[in-house]
């Protein structure tokens, strides 16, 4: 970015406007660029849902239709996978053809946008856009997702849920650049869903190829060259030991929750604290730890601390440590988390007092006889898979920096801060 766009971002940011540019009702932008009323720009309509609701004349039929629990803020197409209307269903309903730009607009989910994958009707908790003047759809759609939180702050409030309404969405007033810019400005974020899309897909290939590697070096289906003894089978108390250090005083540490995704700080995965108020008793958790909750072990909750250094959990957690002379941390990570060891989990609880909660018997646990290789093997396997886990990595924070780029070109593209050919 040169000193000249830095510049002339930062003088807009002041609320001044620079050579080329002009001040309008929703900011400042360059002087060729339209400011219109969304209904004068496009015809906007919402769906539509037969009466009375369920009536087989109606519904279940052969033609898909769109619900909001069809669609998700990640996703660039919307697919119809949870209804259906019969031919007379669909002429009460607003049909609309595959490739459609469609937009929720009543829940908790106002403001996603996406194109219909399908030919389908939409129901009347979505926008249809029809009758475009000078506008590149490609556009619209990343149009459409920079003004989200927009679009969400102007539904009114009844009621359980937000509603934005179609005289709202008419009424909106927004910048347009001429229809060129807007295709080059479509094309350059284009590019970068292309390329996150692409990381994706190979971020996908890679968790199913470690997958495959733990369903067969942690059960001794597959072997690595040089490793040939039959494994010893140990009772799993020789694997891991409870440890049960506890916080002297409120606050001692960083206080941490364990999902099936992993081991987050608790402030910032609730962005606020959940816990109780005085956390003094809490359990301390250090790096290399295994921890997990006895009432959803049997789901494969449970996680080795690797982030942090040490942190603090609810005393309803077991906090453990590997006993290196049986089995090692990098090895045990892996391996408490195998699909092989959820079996062990499951067969040592009972069901308690929910379907998702069971009671472990801790004492069954761990006198599980389990097969474990040696720990010259344990080093081998822990590094194949410690590898593949580096690589997934690597590639995740490479697709949230390209999100983070795709970002930053919306808020300058879309506002004209940046100009396409410069």
């Amino acid at each position: 970015m040169t000193e000249e766009i830095k510049e002339r971002i930062e003088t807009i940011n002041r609320g001044e406007v620079p050579q080329g540019y002009k001040k309008t009702k929703v900011g400042i932008v360059p002087s060729e660029w339209e400011v219109s009323k969304l209904g004068a720009k496009m015809n906007i309509f919402r769906g539509a849902s037969p009466r009375p609701k369920g009536d087989p004349k109606y519904y279940g039929g052969n033609i898909p239709r769109l619900m909001i629990e069809d669609v998700t803020r990640d996703g660039k197409y919307a697919y119809p996978c949870i209804d259906s209307l019969t031919e007379e269903g669909a002429k009460k309903s607003r049909f609309l053809k595959k490739g459609s730009i469609v937009m929720s607009c009543s829940g908790t989910r106002v403001g996603i946008v996406g194109f219909l994958g399908v030919d389908a009707c939409i129901h009347d908790g979505f926008f249809g856009f029809s009758e475009f003047k000078n506008l590149n759809l490609d556009f619209i759609y990343f149009l459409f997702m920079h003004q989200a939180i927009l679009l969400q702050s102007s539904a009114t409030t009844g009621g359980v849920f937000n509603n934005l309404t179609t005289d709202i969405m008419r009424e909106l007033l927004i910048n347009f650049p001429p229809l060129p810019e807007q295709e080059k400005i479509a094309e350059i974020l284009t590019t970068c869903d292309k390329v996150i899309e692409l990381k994706e897909k190979l971020i996908a290939e890679k968790q199913r190829q470690k997958k495959w590697l733990m369903q067969n070096l942690l059960t001794g289906k597959k072997r690595l060259q040089g490793f040939d003894g039959e494994w010893k089978k140990v009772k799993l108390g020789k694997c891991i030991k409870e440890v049960n250090e506890k916080t002297t005083r409120n606050n001692q540490h960083e206080i941490l929750s364990v999902t099936k995704n992993g081991i987050f700080k608790q402030s910032e995965h609730f962005n606020k604290q959940i816990a109780s108020d005085n956390n003094t008793g809490y359990k301390i958790l250090k790096k290399g730890n295994l921890v997990f909750s006895t009432m959803n072990l049997w789901m494969g909750s449970v996680d080795v601390l690797q982030e942090y250094d040490i942190g603090i959990v609810s005393p309803a957690y077991k906090t453990l440590d590997f006993i290196k002379e049986f089995m090692i941390i990098d090895f045990g990570k892996h391996y408490m988390k195998s699909s092989f060891m959820v079996w062990i989990y499951n067969i040592n609880s009972e069901q308690g007092a929910s379907i998702v909660r069971k009671n472990l018997d801790m004492d069954g646990l761990l006198s599980t006889k389990i097969p474990i290789p040696t720990i010259q093997e344990q080093t081998a396997i822990a590094t194949i898979l410690s590898t593949a886990d580096h690589e997934i990595d690597l590639l995740e924070k490479d697709v949230s920096e390209w999100r983070n780029k795709k970002k930053a070109l919306m808020q300058l593209l879309l506002t004209g801060k940046v100009r396409v050919n410069e």
